[in-house]
């Protein structure tokens, strides 16, 4: 079933009201009523039952009974660096990779980057990135809704993660397979950089190796960067995680 997303709740049993879009989408399009349970989280990793208690004209009171830790967020920590590109696309990527089990996204501006909005068209963007994240997380069931950074420089992106136990760089021109790397119990905490249209230069995948990433092959293929970025969350969850 579908979960609803309340940032804050108070030790329970506790009562909440739902209203706006979400009461709506309870009341006329799942058409639950008073005694359907329906599941809550908080957002941060706890997820809840919850009881309808009564339904109104855009209300939905609901009684909180239990809490409980999720058993949906996957046992890694993967932070996806996406080079920026053009709305539509970026809102494609972090739809998916949510559902991934991503924990962290940023995005970031490099060489070959699509041309940098002025800053209130950046502030828009990044909340409709936060929506999207949003709506994908209560519809595949997670309770970690991923944390969005506003976007980086690329230097400033490679000193930004100097702390993690993997980092990798996917470059189309690199040998190195991913199927060389082993599941590693001790290396929880994942950086991911997927490069633009045009992907990354020799310049700037020098400047990453110097600050620790590797560089991988996601094929001989060349793939769309959204293709990328999908397909190598999936990958490393699949080989590290718990896909």
């Amino acid at each position: 079933m579908q979960k609803f997303i309340i940032p804050k709740i108070d030790p329970i049993p506790s009562k909440v009201c739902i209203s706006g879009q979400d009461a709506r989408h309870i009341s006329r399009v799942l058409r639950l009523t008073t005694g359907d349970q329906i599941n809550i989280t908080n957002g941060q990793g706890k997820d809840y039952t919850a009881a309808i208690t009564a339904v109104s004209n855009g209300h939905v009171e609901i009684n909180i009974t239990k809490e409980y830790d999720s058993e949906t967020e996957p046992p890694i920590n993967i932070t996806l660096c996406s080079g920026m590109l053009k709305d539509k696309k970026m809102d494609f990527v972090i739809k998916h990779v949510t559902q991934l089990g991503i924990c962290r996204w940023v995005p970031f501006f490099c060489q070959r980057s699509i041309p940098s909005p002025d800053v209130k068209r950046m502030e828009k963007r990044s909340q409709r990135w936060e929506t999207i994240a949003k709506e994908s997380l209560k519809q595949c069931g997670r309770a970690r809704v991923p944390e969005i950074l506003k976007p980086l420089s690329f230097e400033k992106l490679l000193d930004h993660f100097a702390d993690n136990d993997l980092k990798i760089a996917f470059w189309e021109k690199a040998t190195q397979r991913l199927d060389t790397l082993k599941k590693d119990h001790s290396k929880l905490k994942i950086v991911i950089l997927i490069g633009p249209e045009g992907g990354f230069s020799k310049e700037e995948i020098r400047l990453a190796k110097k600050k620790g990433f590797s560089s991988y092959s996601l094929g001989p293929r060349i793939l769309r960067a959204e293709t990328a970025s999908i397909s190598s969350c999936t990958l490393i969850q699949h080989i590290l995680g718990d896909i």
